[in-house]
């Protein structure tokens, strides 16, 4: 009989196909989830509607160790999805929270369990980024620090942690990191709320710099074969295409049957606009519809290869624009596009 295997962050974007691969594939499944993640009303059927094990924990809020056992009792694996991967604010202890103590709760709870093997779901964020021509690798030092986002330095936190448990303890982990994920099921949305703005005419420009995208249903395959594949103590960078943001918004625009976004933005326009919208939420207290440092992703090229994930992980490359069509189809058929 294939392993139990636990996974956090289950009612998410990613974790919701995570649990459909492992169902798939004839795993036994019990979701851990915040308590009170289990809206009464949905566009997506709830996890208590699988044939699944439901355990409600905050792994922000330090549980206890007899706590931490009873989520684990009885699985083979592991796969740790949860993330807040808020950016705005920039700056978000509760980021802080889940992305880290979260991951040093679930490293105690494997390290208790004797968990077979711990999968940890990154970002590629936590890499140097480079260009088309020579794109980022598991090997590049992190580049992202020069931003200011708690998010990406959490997750190299967090990643650091994970490495100095195989590295210490022998702790049995592999480490995946998804690029920009697109595809059905963002109910959110998340990922995908670009794809509502475009349709709703609200982007008329597009940023100078450009990123790698990949559809999560691949993401999720690659996971699950993390659990047997790929080696101890190494990242993989889950990602396909490379694309300008003048490329991602024709493509996206071509799909949804709008117009693409025609005027390039400026970088010292993009900057003093992100600028603004920053004295703006510290003179009112809210988040402005950017920050700098959202800005500042923007204008640079988050270009990487997943030759690696490829290899090792059998990732697949379902084109983007396939995801992209999945994508727009679900929120249409769930009621986001008005």
């Amino acid at each position: 009989m294939l392993p139990r295997v636990l996974v956090t962050g289950a009612n998410g974007f990613l974790g919701r196909h995570l649990v459909a691969e492992l169902l798939r594939r004839g795993h036994p499944v019990r979701a851990l989830v915040r308590p009170g993640q289990q809206p009464a009303v949905s566009p997506l059927p709830t996890l208590h509607t699988l044939p699944i094990e439901i355990c409600e924990m905050d792994l922000a809020q330090t549980p206890g160790p007899a706590a931490l056992a009873d989520a684990a009792a009885g699985c083979g694996a592991i796969i740790h999805a949860a993330a807040l991967a808020q950016v705005n604010p920039a700056r978000n202890p509760a980021v802080w929270a889940t992305n880290l103590c979260g991951t040093e709760q679930v490293l105690r709870l494997a390290q208790a369990a004797g968990t077979a093997r711990l999968v940890y779901v990154g970002t590629a964020n936590v890499f140097g980024f480079g260009s088309r021509q020579q794109p980022g690798t598991e090997r590049r030092p992190y580049a992202g620090r020069r931003y200011g986002l708690d998010y990406m330095d959490s997750k190299r936190a967090a990643t650091d942690l994970v490495l100095q448990a195989v590295a210490r303890e022998q702790l049995p982990a592999v480490l995946v990191h998804p690029t920009f994920m697109l595809g059905p099921g963002d109910a959110k949305p998340t990922s995908g709320a670009l794809l509502l703005e475009l349709h709703a005419g609200r982007l008329p420009g597009y940023p100078r710099g450009g990123k790698n995208y990949v559809h999560v249903r691949d993401v999720a395959v690659a996971t699950v074969n993390a659990l047997t594949q790929g080696r101890v103590g190494e990242s993989y960078i889950l990602g396909n295409e490379n694309l300008s943001y003048r490329e991602a918004f024709g493509l996206m625009a071509g799909v949804l049957g709008v117009a693409a976004p025609r005027w390039p933005v400026p970088r010292p326009l993009a900057t003093l606009y992100g600028s603004l919208c920053g004295w703006q939420a510290a003179l009112t207290g809210r988040p402005a519809q950017v920050n700098p440092a959202m800005v500042a992703v923007a204008n640079d090229g988050h270009y990487f290869t997943p030759q690696k994930a490829r290899a090792e992980l059998a990732l697949p490359q379902t084109s983007i624009q396939q995801a992209i069509a999945e994508a727009f189809d679900w929120f249409t058929t769930h009621g986001y596009v008005q």
